[in-house]
């Protein structure tokens, strides 16, 4: 099934009453700081994805699945904010734990445009690939972390 271009509205149809004020909230802040929403339907569930409209490069992607709503952040100044990183619930430290290692920064193997993410999270090395690496499901202990981390990340984006 080839993607099927969506409005916001119909993203919003599909989410659960727990997830819908996260999304309206997480939409507005994206848009209020430079960043345009982009909706469609693929063969595994529905994707929303902001992308800066300076850097035309992808902030965060938003994705509803079986499990619930996910958001997928692109950390690419984790740098700025690692004291963070630190604040972060087990739970939400053991799904980047389980997210693939970079192929690029471990044996120079992955594709050139991905450098990966290499961090420190309590004292624990992490060289992680960036499309998996910061994606957390959405639920009632994750999403004040959510929010923060999108929010790190989007104002150090602005920053630069």
């Amino acid at each position: 099934m080839a993607p099927i271009k969506i409005s916001f509205e119909q993203f919003l149809e599909a989410l659960d009453a727990n997830s819908l004020d996260f999304a309206l909230s997480l939409n507005d802040y994206m848009i209020n700081n430079g960043c345009k929403g982009t909706f469609e339907e693929k063969k595994s569930g529905l994707l929303g994805s902001y992308k800066h409209t300076k850097t035309k490069k992808s902030v965060i992607n938003v994705l509803f699945r079986k499990q619930g709503l996910i958001v997928r952040i692109y950390g690419e100044n984790i740098g700025s904010y690692s004291d963070f990183l630190n604040t972060l619930p087990e739970k939400m430290v053991q799904e980047i734990e389980r997210a693939g290692a970079c192929g690029h920064l471990t044996n120079n193997g992955c594709s050139t445009k991905c450098k990966g993410y290499d961090f420190t999270i309590r004292n624990q090395h992490f060289q992680k690939c960036r499309y998996s690496c910061f994606e957390f499901l959405v639920n009632d202990e994750s999403k004040e972390y959510v929010k923060a981390f999108v929010e790190n990340e989007t104002q150090a984006r602005l920053a630069v």
